[in-house]
């Protein structure tokens, strides 16, 4: 996969506390391959999604925290060692429903959950992946911006600033447009200043968002090329409103195009201009894989962007751990054996699977069992 910039970060011990089906669990990963086996519904994603969520502070299976919360305990705790070269540093992240989240580093408390980002990255490879071509454009852009607070975690702030606008802007145009009390002028006034707020911090999001674009699709492309060896090409670019706009002018750009839809916002009271209605485009050939493509190229173009994630955040800051969820069972015989190949060699990979035949005989390291949310090292 290319020599890392940096080294290689991984996860060396993990510890759950009443995390879905986990009332408590303590469990040290090697490097190399880690696999997970067991029939489904024991806890083997449980597990990995635990550790995922410490590099994005999000599941890549819920929308929400709440469904990480055992059911009948009022909070979960996941805690990780993390390793890169000699130098160990411990997360833990205490997730209570309908609170906010805390987040210790060493055991010392900080201030804001999201300073623990950027300190372990993850790839993540799931069933759910065929949602990012086949989907709805809110699960492009949630890869997007998974990404980019990996690259960059001080995004995660500006993504949270820019969430906390839309929604204040979103409902003064409902009151405003439902109700029809306030004049037009205070109403105009009032979004101005809403608009401001949301062009500015849409800008940021917007330019961040097509440089990441820019740096993952010749990397989305050569690995789909690996894939499917002799097929179409598969290309990726960014949608927006201000697509034909350059960096200093996406801010203005936004501001105008605000104005020109205010009736049509009144009208329907939800904001219509910024980077929560934008797109990832993706192109087989001539065509748009959504829609055109088959089960077998929309699976290939799903795992050529997480391919590329790997290879971009690899190239930059030293190989994340990469996981695997149960996605050797849905590819066929030649697109495991590939996939198998490429990572078989990554410093860390964990692996679920429901039975031991679903991981390729390339894939050897250390086994665990889990059954009834008890995980069990194989002799």
């Amino acid at each position: 996969m290319g020599a890392p910039a940096d080294p290689p970060v991984r996860v060396r011990h993990v510890s759950l506390a009443d995390v879905r089906n986990y009332a408590h669990l303590e469990v040290s990963l090697e490097p190399g391959i880690n696999a997970f086996v067991g029939p489904n519904g024991q806890g083997k994603t449980n597990l990995v999604e635990a550790i995922a969520y410490l590099s994005t502070l999000g599941s890549h299976r819920v929308a929400t925290d709440a469904p990480l919360v055992r059911h009948g305990a009022e909070r979960a705790v996941i805690r990780a060692d993390v390793v890169r070269e000699d130098r160990s540093l411990v997360l833990e992240i205490e997730i209570t429903a309908g609170r906010a989240n805390r987040a210790r580093i060493n055991k010392a408390p900080v201030q804001r959950t999201r300073e623990i980002l950027g300190i372990l990255r993850t790839v993540v490879f799931a069933p759910e992946d065929l949602a990012l071509v086949k989907g709805d454009p809110g699960e492009r852009r949630r890869f997007l911006d998974d990404l980019l607070v990996q690259r960059h975690p001080r995004l995660a702030g500006t993504r949270a600033d820019y969430d906390r606008v839309l929604k204040q802007r979103n409902a003064l145009l409902k009151s405003a447009g439902a109700a029809r009390r306030a004049s037009a002028e205070e109403v105009e006034r009032t979004l101005e200043v809403w608009d401001e707020q949301l062009a500015h911090l849409g800008a940021e999001i917007i330019e961040a968002r097509r440089e990441l674009t820019s740096a993952l699709a010749p990397l989305a492309a050569g690995a789909y090329g690996e894939l499917v060896p002799g097929g179409a090409t598969v290309a990726i670019s960014y949608r927006s409103v201000v697509d034909d706009v350059d960096a200093a002018d996406v801010e203005r750009a936004l501001l105008a195009e605000m104005g020109r839809r205010r009736k049509e916002e009144l009208d329907r009271g939800i904001t219509l201009v910024g980077p929560h209605r934008d797109d990832l485009d993706m192109v087989l050939g001539d065509a748009p894989v959504k829609g055109y493509a088959s089960h077998g190229e929309s699976w290939s173009a799903a795992l050529s962007l997480r391919l590329a994630a790997y290879d971009l955040l690899t190239s930059e800051s030293g190989a994340p751990v990469l996981v695997l969820d149960d996605v050797f069972a849905e590819l066929d015989a030649r697109r495991r054996a590939h996939l198998a190949e490429r990572v078989a060699q990554a410093p860390q990979v964990l692996i679920t699977a429901a039975v031991a035949d679903d991981v390729p005989p390339a894939m050897s390291g250390a086994w665990f069992d889990v059954v009834e949310g008890t995980v069990t090292r194989r002799d």
